[in-house]
C-alpha cells in the first residue's frame, strides 16, 4: 500500500559506505559512452529495452525535477516518475501526498504551471514523466473536514471539487480487516482512506478525465497506487474510457490473494513485482547465487516492474534501503544488468522518522531537492549507477549467458555479445577469469567511473580482473577505448598506453600492471588494469591517460588468493604520447 498512518518507525539497519553526493561531472560524462536516451512519444514503453530505465524521484518538486532532468537524461534513464501531483490534504508527512482533496495539478510539489514546465523540460532532455495516480481513495476519514493545500474543501465522503458525494464511496465504511477476503479488499477502506466507487460511471468519468488532463499536459503514463484494492475490471473501465489510452501503466498490486491474483491486472498494464524487491535482500543478506533464478515463479518479465525499493518498501524494512551501503548499491547493478522487468530506480531522502516529509517540508509546500545537501539521496548521480544504466540501455533486448557464481557472494553473467558484469559482495577483492562472449578489445569498467580510468582487456573469449570488495565490474560494447567518442581526462581523441609485457607465471597466477597514476591504481596492485593472456607468454592491455601525462609503472603477479608479487627492479617510466596510443614491449624483471 502506499500510504501509512504515523505509527512507531521500523528498525533500521546499521549505514553502509554508500555516498550520495558525487559531482555533476561524472554522470555528464557517461553520456559520452554512448547512453541511450528516449523521448516521449518515440521511445520504446518501459520494459522493451533501450533507455526504458525509470528514475522515481519520491518528493521532488516539479522545479527540482525539471532542473535534474538533463542530468538524468544523460545517465540514459527513459523516465522520471514524479510523486502524485493532485491537490492534496495539508501537511508535512510525506503520505499527505496521497490523500486526495481534488483533481487539480495544483499541490505542496508545485502549480500545474510548473508542472507542464516540468515536462516539457525533461521532453527537452529525451526523458519522458510517469505520474503517480492515487485513485482508489480520497482523504482518511480521520481526518474529517477541511481544505486542501489548494483551498478546495473536503469532508468525510465529500470532494466537493470534483465533485465527489456520499454515493461515489464505497458502502463498505470500516477499514480492510481480513486480506483474505477479496470483497473486503476492494471494497472496504485501507488504513482509514475513503474508499471511492471505482464500478461507478461517475467515479470512472472523474477518474479517466483527470488522467487524460495529465496526458495533455505531456504525462507519458502512471503508476497507479493502491491498485490491488480497486477490482481489476474496474481499472481496465477507467483506461477504456480515456482519450489517450495507450499511455504506459504500472501498478502497485502487493501479492496475489484468494480472489485477487496479480496476473488479472497484467491485461492493463504492468505490475509491480515484489518478491523480486525481497528476494534481492534475501540474497544479499545471504548467498548471491540465488539470484541465478531470481524471476522463477513470478509474472512474466514482460509484464513485471521490478525495483529494489519503493517509498514504501523503504521504510517498512521488506526490502533494502538507502541504509544498507554496499548492498544496496550492488543490489541496484544487479537489477539494472539482469534481464528481467522493467526496473526503477529509486531517490528520496534520508529519515530517521518513517513518516518525515522531505526535508524542510511544511504543511503546504516542500522545498526544492539538492544533490549539494546529503539529506537527499540522489542515487542516481552515483557513478556505478549512472554507468550501469549506460549498460542497461547497452544491452538491451539480448539474453542472459555466460552464468559464473563461486557458491558463496561471487556472480557474473553476460548478456551476449553487448555486455559482461561482475558482482562481489565478498569483504575482500577477487581475481578471476571469465569466459565471455564480448568480441576482443578494451573495455571501459563503466562502473569504476565516468572517465574510463579503469579497463579490462577482453581477448579470445576471455578477461581476467580483479574486482573489488563489495564492488562490481561491468563492460559493454559502447564503452571501448576507440569506441566513438571516447572520453579522457583533458581530450576527446583517445591517447594513452598499451602493453606488451613477456611474463611467465605458473597456474592461477594472473599479471596487473600498477603504476602511480590512477588509471594504474596509485600502487595499489588489486586496482591496476588486468592484462590478458590471450598471446600468453606475452600478456596485453591498454589504459587511457591524457597526453603528456609522466607514468611510472611496474608489473606484479597476483593469484587467486590476492597474493602479490611484484617485479624487482627500479620503477619504470614514460611519457603519455601527444597522440594515440604508445605500446610498450617489457619483460618481466626477476
Amino acid at each position: 500500500m502506499s500510504l501509512q498512518h504515523p505509527s512507531p518507525p521500523p528498525a533500521r539497519r546499521s549505514a553502509g559506505r554508500l555516498t550520495a553526493a558525487v559531482a555533476v561531472l561524472a554522470v555528464a560524462l557517461a553520456g559520452a559512452f554512448g547512453l541511450a536516451t528516449a523521448a516521449p512519444g518515440t521511445a520504446a514503453e518501459p520494459g522493451d529495452g533501450e533507455g526504458d530505465v525509470i528514475l522515481t524521484m519520491f518528493q521532488w518538486t516539479w522545479d527540482a525535477v525539471a532542473d535534474e532532468c538533463a542530468t538524468v537524461g544523460e545517465a540514459g534513464f527513459g523516465y522520471v516518475q514524479v510523486s502524485p501531483p493532485q491537490e492534496n490534504l495539508r501537511g508535512s508527512a510525506w503520505w499527505t501526498s496521497y490523500q486526495v482533496v481534488s483533481y487539480q495539478v495544483e499541490s505542496k510539489l508545485g502549480t500545474r504551471a510548473e508542472f507542464a514546465a516540468m515536462v516539457e523540460q525533461c521532453r527537452a532532455a529525451g526523458v519522458g514523466v510517469i505520474a503517480d495516480a492515487v485513485i482508489n481513495h480520497t482523504t482518511g476519514a480521520d481526518m474529517g473536514s477541511g481544505t486542501g493545500v489548494a483551498g478546495s474543501a473536503y469532508g468525510i465522503d465529500s470532494a466537493p471539487a470534483v465533485p465527489y458525494g456520499a454515493g461515489d464511496f464505497n458502502a463498505c465504511r470500516t477499514n480492510v480487516a481480513d486480506y483474505q477476503d477479496a470483497a473486503e479488499v476492494q471494497g472496504c477502506r485501507l488504513v482509514g482512506l475513503q474508499d471511492l466507487r471505482t464500478g461507478s460511471e461517475h467515479v470512472r468519468d472523474a477518474i479517466a478525465a483527470y488522467l487524460d488532463d495529465l496526458v495533455d499536459l505531456g504525462v507519458a503514463g502512471f503508476r497507479i497506487d493502491a491498485a490491488k484494492h480497486i477490482p481489476a475490471a474496474d481499472l481496465a473501465a477507467i483506461k477504456g474510457r480515456m482519450e489517450h489510452p495507450d499511455v504506459y501503466w504500472v501498478q502497485e498490486v502487493v501479492g496475489s490473494s484468494p480472489g485477487i491474483a496479480m496476473s488479472d491486472y497484467a491485461g492493463t498494464g504492468d505490475v509491480h513485482e515484489f518478491s523480486y524487491a525481497t528476494r534481492l535482500r534475501s540474497a544479499f543478506e545471504g548467498s548471491l547465487t540465488s539470484l541465478r533464478t531470481i524471476g522463477q515463479g513470478l509474472l512474466p518479465s514482460a509484464q513485471a516492474g521490478v525495483f529494489v525499493d519503493n517509498h514504501d518498501t523503504e521504510r517498512n524494512g521488506e526490502t533494502l534501503n538507502y541504509t544498507d551501503g554496499d548492498a544496496y548499491l550492488l543490489a541496484n547493478v544487479f537489477m539494472l544488468a539482469h534481464p528481467y522487468g522493467a526496473p526503477a530506480v529509486y531517490t528520496g531522502y534520508t529519515f530517521t522518522d518513517k513518516d518525515a516529509g522531505a526535508p524542510g517540508a511544511t504543511s503546504t509546500s516542500v522545498p526544492d531537492a539538492s544533490c549539494d545537501d546529503a539529506a537527499w539521496t540522489c542515487t542516481h548521480r552515483i557513478p556505478e549507477i549512472a554507468g550501469i544504466v549506460g549498460f542497461h540501455d547497452a544491452v538491451a533486448g539480448t539474453a542472459l549467458t555466460d552464468w559464473y557464481d563461486d557458491g558463496v557472494d561471487l556472480v557474473a553473467f553476460g548478456r551476449e555479445d553487448r555486455g559482461h558484469v561482475v558482482i562481489n559482495d565478498r569483504d575482500g577483492s577477487q581475481v578471476r577469469t571469465f569466459t565471455t562472449a564480448l568480441p576482443d578489445g578494451t573495455y571501459c569498467d563503466v562502473v569504476a567511473s565516468a572517465t574510463c580510468s579503469r579497463t579490462v582487456t577482453v581477448a579470445g573469449g576471455r578477461f581476467t580482473t580483479v574486482v573489488p570488495a563489495h564492488g562490481a565490474v561491468a563492460l559493454h560494447v559502447d564503452a571501448r577505448t576507440g569506441a566513438s567518442p571516447m572520453p579522457t581526462p583533458s581530450a576527446t581523441a583517445a591517447t594513452g598506453l598499451g602493453f606488451a609485457a613477456d611474463v611467465t607465471t605458473v597456474w592461477g597466477q594472473n599479471v596487473f600492471v600498477v603504476g602511480d597514476v590512477p588509471e594504474l591504481g596509485a600502487w595499489e596492485p588489486t586496482e591496476g588494469v588486468a592484462l590478458s593472456s590471450a598471446t600468453y607468454p606475452v600478456w596485453r592491455g591498454s589504459v587511457v591517460l591524457a597526453p603528456g601525462t609522466r607514468v611510472e609503472y611496474k608489473y606484479v603477479h597476483l593469484d587467486e588468493t590476492g597474493k602479490v608479487t611484484w617485479e624487482t627492479g627500479a620503477n619504470r617510466v614514460v611519457t603519455v604520447p601527444a597522440s594515440g596510443v604508445l605500446t610498450l614491449t617489457d619483460t618481466w624483471r626477476d
